[in-house]
């Protein structure tokens, strides 16, 4: 099953919050669970490390797959965002990995289950 993790936890970790890296290291020793995350996930972290941090944050998200975008990914996110925007306030972000989800399988890990209500993806607190 493919283990999709949210910024919010890769941002923790690499603070050094010790929950997410005790939840990581907990998820990669099980051998049906491949991690991934999503390519705006990534670029959430990688647009927003400073140089000094280069080295380490590449080398720990070299431990997961990056998801592919594409057309028919984000011709669903835009569904999800127009519908769940107003009553949620969801961002782009997150319904395109909500959409990756959809069209992959899988399950989104995160610390706010809030920002994703779509009932057609599951979705599991990380701690």
């Amino acid at each position: 099953m493919r283990a999709y993790i949210d910024s919010d936890v890769l941002i923790w970790h690499l603070r050094g919050e010790e929950r997410s890296v005790k939840f990581l290291q907990k998820l990669q020793k099980k051998e049906e669970i491949t991690l991934w995350i999503g390519c705006m996930q990534r670029a959430e972290v990688v647009f927003f490390m400073r140089q000094n941090e280069k080295e380490a944050t590449l080398h720990f998200l070299s431990q997961f797959s990056t998801a592919p975008v594409n057309q028919e990914i984000i011709d669903n996110a835009a569904q999800l965002y127009r519908k769940w925007r107003p009553s949620h306030g969801v961002d782009i972000n997150d319904t395109i990995l909500a959409a990756t989800v959809m069209q992959t399988g899988g399950k989104i890990y995160c610390l706010n289950k809030k920002h994703y209500p779509m009932p057609e993806i599951v979705v599991e607190r990380a701690w």
